[in-house]
């Protein structure tokens, strides 16, 4: 996430970058007695995502625009305005803060939108504000918005345990490694995480972790189709049109692996080059017009990844 005082968004505005993420695969392997689920899951980011801009006022406030806007709720419990208040009561600050959020993420999609979105603003105010807070009391601060939040907020590729708190970075794509093409596909739908939970049947599973680093696209798919995303059965019981997405990915050319992120309802597809990947997604698009069709990269960390090189467009 980059700092961006760049001119036209006026004197005093800072502008964060919030990144979707992706889980490459995702494992369930028990359950506590609180009801969470114990996770195992590879997790990385891609170079599409909303926006955050923030800049001094009187009071807190928050508006939201971008395509996804409408349907999202601005009022108390808006993940933004929760990690707004949470870091001014943490940091004893008191002063206002008006925050405009560009969504150009689908909502309830598996893509972390608003923990990417709750990061970017512990960010964002934090450099408003002057904050330098221990990187532990950030962490228990964002892992109380949610399990994502400590992830986003780390900006870098990993393995994620436990209910979120657990972070052990992975270099996915390593340095200087070939880009890893991915095409992104929400067929218009919305499932809630819980839902997706409660939906889910079978044993548990083992940790998928693993030691090597894949040295591209295609030797990345093949690790990956060795683990599974353990809630896709379930999420497809309750939406089908995600079985759709998944079967549109697997049959395009050049795709080395189709898998939904998190608990749906967005797909995506990974691709050796980007021609493949263009290509699918142009394919795919003209086939089913209503879905929410995009091309983009993985992102092993979001340290370089700023508003104007793209991310908002999903170049």
């Amino acid at each position: 996430m980059k700092n961006d005082k760049s001119s036209g968004h006026g004197v005093g505005v800072v502008c964060f970058a919030a990144p979707a993420k992706l889980n490459l695969y995702l494992h369930v392997l028990g359950r506590r007695d609180d009801g969470y689920h114990l996770l195992d899951s590879l997790m990385t980011f891609v170079r599409v995502g909303d926006g955050i801009y923030a800049e001094p006022a009187n009071d807190l406030s928050l508006t939201v625009e971008g395509p996804f806007a409408e349907g999202l709720d601005e009022g108390e419990d808006n993940l933004v305005l929760r990690a707004a208040r949470c870091l001014a009561g943490a940091g004893g600050v008191t002063a206002g803060v008006r925050i405009r959020l560009v969504k150009n993420l689908p909502l309830a999609s598996g893509l972390g939108g608003g923990s990417a979105d709750a990061a970017a603003t512990l960010q964002a105010l934090s450099h408003l504000w002057r904050l330098s807070p221990a990187p532990e009391d950030m962490v228990a601060l964002a892992l109380g918005l949610g399990a994502d939040v400590p992830f986003c907020l780390a900006g870098e590729a990993g393995f994620v345990g436990g209910i979120g708190e657990s972070l052990e970075p992975a270099a996915v794509p390593p340095p200087g490694a070939p880009a890893v093409w991915v095409v992104l596909i929400n067929p218009s739908a919305a499932l809630s995480t819980s839902e997706v939970f409660a939906a889910r049947e079978g044993p548990f599973s083992q940790s998928g972790r693993f030691k090597d680093i894949p040295s591209d696209a295609a030797e990345l798919a093949a690790l990956l189709k060795e683990r599974n995303n353990d809630l896709t059965q379930a999420a497809v019981s309750l939406s089908p049109e995600i079985g759709n997405a998944l079967d549109a990915l697997e049959s395009s050319r050049g795709s080395l692996l189709a898998r939904m992120s998190g608990s749906g309802t967005t797909c995506f597809g990974l691709f050796g080059g980007e021609d493949d990947a263009r290509q699918a997604a142009a394919v795919i698009s003209g086939e089913a017009p209503g879905w929410w069709v995009v091309t983009t990269r993985l992102a092993a960390d979001i340290a370089n990844v700023t508003l104007d090189e793209g991310i908002l467009a999903g170049s």
